[in-house]
């Protein structure tokens, strides 16, 4: 299996971390969005990313993908059976990679991704997704740990908490202005989930990158 993608890609660390907590090996090629590659190319036509390959197999978007593995691997569930909880779980890949990336992307873009292309930030986006954008999502997120659960859905690891931490990790990165004494619970659980060594080859394959602009 071949995984195209940066890794600094939130949804690029997503199936990162699906693909190890099912214990699966895979090679990861570190390629830019729209890349002139053409075994990328032929993966992800449109030329987003992750891209992913298995045997002659192709496929783009990162939820496809984890919907893919979680049929052809389904030891290590990281989608429950039953109809409500997988429903909350995909109702919060939703909210991560809809409602929670773009307020993150614009602090990330602006704070590191221009200065690793060399093109000028809009540090005024950055700061409106901190002061506007981004806090009531973090509200929300904060509210569905409030009673000290470790999971946000059920009692074990899903794709839901993949999903929701894997972009913190760009916040850090961009070094954004969040007052993190107002969601203690959140912080604890981002922390938690990406610490676990399902997230170690993609944050590795971060810092190669981070180290150019730090």
């Amino acid at each position: 299996m071949i995984l195209y993608g940066a890794s600094l890609s939130p949804f690029v660390r997503k199936v990162g971390a699906i693909l190890g907590e099912k214990g699966l090996d895979f090679e990861h090629k570190p390629v830019a969005p729209g890349a002139d590659d053409p075994e990328f190319k032929q993966c992800s036509p449109f030329g987003k990313i992750p891209g992913f390959r298995d045997g002659d197999y192709c496929l783009a978007d990162s939820s496809a993908i984890t919907h893919y593995l979680e049929a052809k691997h389904p030891g290590t569930a990281m989608i429950p059976a039953d109809a409500e909880a997988r429903g909350k779980v995909l109702w919060f890949e939703e909210v991560a990679d809809t409602v929670l990336v773009p307020p993150m992307g614009a602090i990330f873009w602006n704070r590191v991704v221009a200065r690793l292309m060399g093109t000028e930030p809009d540090e005024a986006a950055a700061v409106n997704a901190e002061e506007n954008t981004l806090p009531p999502v973090l509200a929300y997120l904060e509210s569905q740990l409030a009673d000290g659960r470790d999971y946000l859905v059920g009692d074990s690891l899903t794709l839901a908490d993949i999903a929701v931490a894997s972009p913190f990790k760009n916040l850090e990165y961009g070094r954004a202005n969040i007052d993190w004494g107002a969601y203690p619970k959140l912080r604890a659980f981002v922390d938690r989930i990406l610490a676990r060594d399902s997230f170690a080859r993609m944050l590795e394959a971060d810092m190669a990158m981070i180290g150019a602009v730090a």
